[in-house]
């Protein structure tokens, strides 16, 4: 799977919002201003197919307006990227993994009791 840009990155979280896909005019208008130019969108849908991140299919009854749509989940690509980080920055490791955003990043008691709460029902439903 190619990484995502950080402009595919935020076109794609457009596309997941959109269950039913979403034409190129329509997407435009779902970011916030300043909005990109349509021929922008348009590259970067072209990019985000050829990657085979995105298809587009063409809207009924009419000539030239194509809906496009997301070929995996949001939660697939997390996923992916995620796993791919632990393996190449974290040997593999999860505890590693974890460590690093337990000790880096600004988690609030609240947070830490509900990830152990979390790390305690999945122990208990194996």
């Amino acid at each position: 799977m190619k990484p995502l840009t950080r402009a595919e990155s935020e076109l794609m979280n457009l596309l997941w919002d959109q269950p039913q896909g979403v034409c190129i005019n329509d997407l435009v208008a779902l970011y916030p201003e300043p909005q990109p130019a349509r021929t922008t969108v348009a590259t970067l849908l072209k990019i985000l197919e050829a990657k085979g991140y995105v298809e587009h299919r063409r809207l009924d009854g009419t000539g030239r307006t194509f809906v496009y749509s997301p070929l995996l989940t949001r939660e697939r690509y997390v996923t992916c990227v995620l796993r791919d980080v632990k393996d190449t920055m974290f040997g593999s490791s999860v505890k590693k993994m974890l460590s690093f955003f337990v000790q880096n990043e600004d988690i609030s008691d609240e947070e830490l009791q509900e990830i152990l709460e979390l790390i305690n029902e999945n122990d208990h439903s194996l």
